[in-house]
């Protein structure tokens, strides 16, 4: 398939690898002090195990793996509340359909929706904004879930329904940024980060320069990738070599999708529609200042938090994690995801406890979908 087989091209990898090779022994990293590599993203995560790209690097390589997942880190109250909305009367609940899984106290989306709540999976809010349309005797609401990826076109919905003067239509919003959460594992003492592999996805809208602070403020560099295996090896060299020369910058190897200033319609939409709250909470991670977007209030009509009278607008509590689940742990790269007792061991994609097992870029789902019994073996 041209534009993707280029980029999945044996040859060039072993190019790649060998350069990687090279260039780690010229640094110096072996087994016993290697060069601790963070991929903030999910979809990086899965694709360097799918690509077996973990086994084909040198021993001193270690990927850490980041919070890169907007389901992944969506805490268990936020998923009450969703089922809180679903449930009323007259409500039609739309959300993608990767959270329909992730658990909350009392039960997941998928539940709610076996037990009689009108809750839809839609692929964009276009849709939900058609079904607001078609329904207008019914309430409406998307599940507003995401980074910056994803942010804009919730956005550019709630513009709409503003034109169109759709009065059942709302959004509960839970879109985060990608900035913050890095600074709060940077700050961590426990926390051992050589440099960086960033979203390329994120950065198609907001561009490279949000991650100045990352080598300007504490000297690590990072790379912005894409998602095909040689993206990835190029990004891992790119980061090696900064190490090598002492460097800490940000590159784009993402150049032929990601602009170095981002996508200017997606952020003048998101500037009219959001603002920053004051803090949000992260699963595994805790509230983190101004990582959250609220939307402004002269949207708030088409605010589910205010509509509904929940979330932060009603005074959001904190859920503790299920006994034995290391999601959070996992998420911030302290352990990996053989390592939480609940992996294979009453946590499965089948049968999931936490949401890096629910979500499809989850790190544990990466584990179980690429490793399967020999990853829980292995943790035995």
């Amino acid at each position: 398939m041209r534009y993707v087989e280029e980029f999945r091209d044996p040859q060039a990898a072993k190019a790649l690898l060998s350069k990687i090779e090279k260039v780690t022994a010229e640094i110096g990293a072996t087994k016993e002090k290697p060069i601790h590599i963070m991929e903030i993203c999910g979809g990086h995560t899965h694709a360097i195990f799918r690509y077996g790209l973990d086994r084909l690097t040198p021993e001193g390589i270690e990927f850490i793996h980041g919070p890169g997942c907007p389901v992944c880190v969506l805490p268990m109250s936020r998923v009450d509340e969703c089922v809180q909305i679903a449930e009323k009367d007259n409500v039609i609940f739309t959300t993608f359909g990767d959270a329909m899984r992730v658990p909350g106290t009392r039960k997941s989306l998928l539940q709610a929706k076996a037990d009689g709540a009108d809750i839809r999976m839609v692929y964009s809010p276009l849709d939900a904004l058609e079904l607001a349309r078609r329904n207008p005797d019914k309430e409406v609401v998307f599940f507003g879930l995401g980074f910056e990826t994803t942010t804009p076109s919730t956005a550019l919905s709630i513009q709409q329904a503003a034109r169109e003067g759709l009065p059942n239509f709302s959004v509960f919003c839970n879109h985060i940024t990608v900035p913050e959460p890095i600074k709060v594992l940077l700050d961590d003492p426990y926390m051992v980060l050589d440099g960086f592999v960033g979203p390329g996805h994120v950065s198609m809208v907001i561009g490279i320069h949000p991650y100045d602070f990352i080598a300007q403020d504490y000297g690590k560099p990072i790379v912005v990738a894409g998602f095909e295996p040689l993206d990835l090896l190029q990004s891992v060299l790119m980061v090696l070599e900064q190490i090598r020369d002492g460097r800490a910058e940000v590159e784009n190897q993402y150049a032929r999708i990601v602009p170095e200033h981002g996508n200017p319609v997606s952020i003048a939409a998101m500037a009219d529609v959001y603002q920053r709250r004051p803090s949000f909470e992260w699963r595994g991670l805790g509230e983190i200042d101004s990582s959250g977007l609220r939307i402004r209030d002269q949207y708030k009509a088409f605010d589910a938090e205010e509509k509904f009278g929940i979330g932060y607008a009603a005074g959001q509590r904190s859920v503790q994690e299920p006994d034995g689940c290391e999601c959070g742990a996992v998420m911030t790269g302290r352990i990996k995801p053989t390592a939480c007792p609940k992996f294979g061991n009453g946590c499965t994609p089948e049968m999931p406890l936490g949401a890096l097992m629910v979500s499809s870029e989850g790190a544990c789902a990466a584990y179980w979908q690429y490793g399967g019994r020999r990853a829980v073996e292995a943790a035995e």
